[in-house]
């Protein structure tokens, strides 16, 4: 894989989560950022070059060496810097320019400056791709985690292993052959705080959760056995009205019956006014009684989304904690939670700890923007989300090492790599042993978070 020269300006959780995955995949990178402390962090954890100063200044662009830099990733809090950046990075040369914007105003249909006239080619929103996020996850299982891949015709599934399931305490070579009029690969699990690769002898336990890969046609079919049949659900709380909270508000509440808490008196009254048709609570999510009285008992899906990362985390265990002991209903145990962890250290963490999805937006909006820079190398890619993993589409190069020899005789796969699927003449298979990648083919892979450069070496010639 060739080296890139890449510049990213700030060091925010965007800034500093890119400049960290990139290094590890080997890339040149140089970073611009004003604020010292954040700068002596970066010095001591991210191998690359770090110059404490203005972004605006010329004199720090030409100490980057920016008329070498391939490509410019804007990430700094306000977005007029970022859109002059890449207006100054066009007039450096540099081919590719990437910009983190919170402002509506450059998407308006009347706007009179379009995205082409800042000289920005892939335009960033965090908020707005985690809301989003939110609201697919709500409106596809409630809160399972469902990923899409090869146009459609593969999905990615998550599902919690209760004690109960006819899955818990058994090896997945032992469930394969369960089942085995239905294709599908487990691919992935977190334990605890732990994500593994499995193997066939993997022994899946209660509590575990697990990615799936099977067909569209026989996912469905997957989950009614393991899981029963899944219910859509309706009744969903928002805990916090803030930029991302209020968005999903908005996306779901003509579909949805949508409660939203928010804590500032001032803040709930405003959103009374913007959001018509969703339920607007003042009280603190933190405190038990405002959950029950805002009828958590209830709700199908509840999402943690103030700005406060520990509030979110405990809001998702007191939620779980009294649908568990004061639940009534028939549904209560199904219901699910979902936390907005803006603090990468705490994804797992929240994920053990009772959150069914912890979603990072500076994670996802940096996953984003790994995809625009890896277009052409890697066909799609995406995190799954609470486990330290990716699931990547590649195709295999000629003469590559994945197409030497077959997938269980591929000793670099071992505990790092797993390929789920392939297209082979038009049909999407589940991959097997005795599978032998060929070249030109098509494959969906998963892999540890680390593990990309080896997943690219084993692909890419």
């Amino acid at each position: 894989m060739r080296s890139e020269k890449i510049l990213i300006l700030g060091l925010g959780g965007v800034g500093f989560y890119l400049a960290k995955e990139l290094v590890r995949q080997g890339h040149d990178i140089t970073i611009i950022e004003h604020n010292p402390d954040l700068v002596r962090q970066a010095d001591s954890e991210i191998d690359a070059r770090i110059i404490l100063g203005d972004v605006m200044s010329f004199d720090y662009w030409k100490r980057a060496n920016a008329d070498h830099i391939e490509h410019l990733i804007a990430v700094t809090d306000n977005d007029s810097v970022n859109i002059m950046a890449c207006m100054i990075a066009d007039r450096f040369g540099i081919k590719s320019k990437v910009a983190r914007i919170r402002t509506l105003e450059i998407w308006e249909k009347d706007s009179i400056l379009r995205p082409e006239d800042h000289k920005i080619d892939f335009i960033i929103r965090p908020e707005e791709l985690t809301a989003q996020e939110i609201a697919r996850l709500i409106t596809l299982r409630a809160g399972n985690v469902v990923i899409d891949m090869a146009e459609g015709a593969m999905k990615l599934t998550s599902m919690r292993i209760p004690a109960d399931s006819p899955l818990a305490g058994k090896k997945i070579l032992d469930v394969s052959r369960e089942h085995k009029d239905v294709f599908f690969r487990i691919v992935a699990i977190a334990r605890g705080i732990t994500t593994i690769i499995p193997s066939g002898d993997q022994e899946l336990l209660p509590g575990d959760q697990i990615f799936f890969m099977a067909t569209s046609k026989d996912s469905p079919m997957l989950m009614e056995r393991t899981e029963g049949k899944a219910q859509r659900k309706h009744r969903t709380m928002i805990l916090g009205g803030g930029l991302i909270g209020r968005r999903v508000a908005q996306l779901l509440e003509k579909s949805h019956d949508v409660r939203l808490v928010e804590r500032e008196e001032k803040r709930a009254e405003a959103l009374t006014n913007e959001l018509a048709h969703t339920q607007i609570l003042h009280g603190d999510a933190s405190h038990a009684a405002t959950l029950e009285q805002a009828g958590v008992l209830d709700m199908n899906s509840i999402i943690a989304a103030t700005n406060d990362n520990e509030t979110n985390i405990m809001s998702c265990i007191l939620a779980k904690h009294l649908l568990k002991t004061q639940g009534q209903n028939g549904h209560s145990g199904d219901s699910k939670t979902i936390a907005l962890v803006n603090k990468e250290e705490y994804l797992v963490l929240a994920a053990s700890m009772g959150s069914d999805v912890a979603l990072n937006s500076k994670v996802i909006a940096g996953n984003e923007i790994l995809k625009y820079l890896r277009r052409g190398k890697l066909l799609s890619m995406a995190r799954l989300h609470g486990f330290d993993a990716e699931v990547v589409e590649i195709k295999a190069d000629h003469r590559s090492p994945i197409t030497k020899k077959p997938l269980s005789k591929q000793d670099q796969l071992r505990d790092k790599i797993i390929i789920g699927a392939y297209l082979r003449d038009g049909e999407w298979q589940i991959a097997v042993g005795d599978t032998q990648i060929q070249a030109q083919e098509r494959v969906i892979a998963i892999c540890g978070s680390a593990n990309i450069t080896d997943l690219q070496d084993l692909f890419l010639h």
